[in-house]
């Protein structure tokens, strides 16, 4: 089995979007403003796994995405070349990068908020 496509719940599919496509540099796959539907890849692998910026508002999903951003989990973890350039990045665009950063033996990691109400996590790609 191969991991096709993998759903992050988001308050509003369209400014999700928006944000994942212009600040954290994911590219479209699908986008369909009145359907609220968002699809999202990584340019680096453009036919790897999708996201789905999935509406949680008013339904389970919306207590998941609270308690998980409550408790401090990321919905994702992200493999990124260099985590210290990428926090950079996201810091140059506005993204609310968490102050605490970790060097666990694997490498440097560290966790952002999206802005549309997840925590996600970067951390060094393992190269071999």
């Amino acid at each position: 089995m191969k991991l096709s496509l993998v759903s992050i719940p988001v308050q509003d599919p369209i400014e999700a979007h928006e944000i994942y496509t212009s600040k954290l540099g994911f590219v479209s796959k699908e986008f369909d403003a009145s359907a609220k539907l968002a699809i999202v890849v990584s340019p680096e692998d453009p036919t790897g796994t999708a996201m789905l910026l999935e509406p949680c508002k008013g339904n389970f999903a919306e207590s998941y995405q609270k308690s998980a951003f409550e408790a401090n989990l990321p919905v994702v973890i992200f493999a990124v070349k260099n985590v210290e350039s990428e926090l950079e990045k996201l810091k140059a665009v506005g993204i609310n990068v968490r102050p605490d950063l970790d060097r666990p033996e694997w490498g440097l990691m560290n966790m952002f908020e999206d802005g549309c109400g997840n925590i996600l996590m970067i951390e060094n790609a393992i190269t071999k």
